[in-house]
């Protein structure tokens, strides 16, 4: 499974970079992450915990960072275990990009499976493949922006992300 696209976050580059480098970050995006542990040097540990279709797993892997060129682009490879479930290995080739409103991320995310989960067929595990996805980089965009409040004006809603207090950047 392969798909492309892009998301526009209301945040600077090296906010973006910053949180793309960031094991909280990582686990607090990750659907179903328990535990993300590591750092962008050494690589992340993570526990993550899905359901795909009938087969519920807990996935023990590792998720390695490569081809950084800083503020720009790097390449996320992850690759877990599910016991009987099987495995899953994946990643997102990443692009940074400056616009007037913040930066557009761009992502090429591929994914495969093996052992009983490839065997529910190519249509749910495309389908969970790309929902995996678009949950982690709404996620991401929502901790970098924060979620736009009622009656609050767009720029305001910038300041909210977590991500942002952390850092202090605003």
């Amino acid at each position: 499974m392969e798909m492309h696209d892009q998301r526009d976050i209301r945040a600077d580059r090296e906010t973006v970079w910053a949180a793309l480098l960031s094991a909280d970050v990582l686990q607090e995006c990750v659907p179903g992450a328990q535990d993300v542990t590591g750092s962008p040097e050494e690589g992340f540990q993570a526990t993550v915990v899905q359901k795909v279709g009938p087969v519920k797993a807990t996935f023990k892997g590792t998720v390695t960072l490569s081809d950084m060129v800083e503020l720009e682009s790097l390449t996320l490879s992850g690759e877990g275990k599910g016991g009987a479930a099987g495995f899953a290995k994946g990643g997102a080739k990443v692009r940074l990009e400056e616009i007037e409103d913040g930066t557009r991320l761009h992502y090429d995310v591929e994914a495969k499976v093996g052992g009983k989960l490839a065997q529910l067929g190519s249509r749910i595990i495309d389908g969970f493949a790309k929902k995996m996805a678009d949950q982690f980089f709404t996620r991401f965009q929502e901790v970098l922006e924060g979620p736009a409040e009622e009656g609050e004006e767009e720029p305001e809603a910038v300041k909210k992300g977590w991500l942002k207090r952390l850092t202090g950047r605003s």
